[in-house]
């Protein structure tokens, strides 16, 4: 062969190579390539948020967390009289824009709208309006900020925050209000064990956690 020829590679020659790297390459990805069950955990990625499931569990704690945490409403009432900000301070829980204070009352059901009592309670100040929301609708985060030990960052994001209030508004459907004659309510005699935002320091409307009819 001359030396002009010796540099050079013959076309059979360039296709062996090509072809050798090409299954070098191959061999390589099978070695680095892991194989997945598609019914495997690995396989199936971070679970979904289920905010029934969570609040199904955790409403029987956010019961007892507002329970525990309750005030009775004359005294309640006697130190928002006195001063709203140190009475949201020694009662309540930060909120953001207001405390969310937990409360306790007896009192007789006024004359509902939309499933929201008034609730005269001896011994409170008569320009004190108390309200209890008893659905079918149930508003707000009373139940989920009531406790303070429900935080953001326990979720991986604010709609599953949102849903986890959602979820224990239903729940209080299911296991307290179900058991009531929630329509039927006026005239009667109600306990309630709630919670609610201290923005109006003469109107408290109160998301019930316990209540009771007689």
């Amino acid at each position: 062969m001359s030396p002009a020829n010796r540099g050079r590679l013959t076309p059979t020659a360039k296709r062996s190579i090509w072809v050798g790297a090409l299954v070098v390459l191959l061999v390589a990805m099978g070695f680095g390539t892991k194989v997945v069950d598609s019914g495997s955990a690995a396989g199936s990625g971070p679970q979904a948020f289920s905010a029934a499931a969570w609040g199904k569990q955790n409403f029987p704690k956010v019961q007892a967390a507002i329970d525990k945490r309750a005030v009775d409403a004359s005294t309640l009432a006697a130190a928002v009289a006195k001063s709203q900000t140190a009475a949201g301070k020694k009662y309540g829980v930060d909120a953001g824009t207001a405390p969310e204070i937990s409360v306790r009352f007896t009192g007789v059901a006024g004359k509902g709208a939309a499933g929201i009592y008034p609730v005269t309670v001896p011994g409170l100040p008569k320009d004190l309006l108390i309200r209890v929301q008893t659905g079918p609708a149930i508003n707000g985060t009373d139940l989920r900020d009531a406790p303070g030990t429900i935080k953001f960052g326990d979720f991986t994001n604010q709609i599953d925050y949102q849903d986890a209030a959602s979820a224990l508004n239903t729940q209080l459907k299911k296991q307290v209000l179900s058991k009531l004659d929630a329509a039927h309510l006026t005239g009667k005699k109600v306990t309630v064990v709630g919670a609610f935002q201290l923005i109006n320091p003469k109107g408290w409307l109160v998301t019930p956690a316990k209540m009771s009819v007689s």
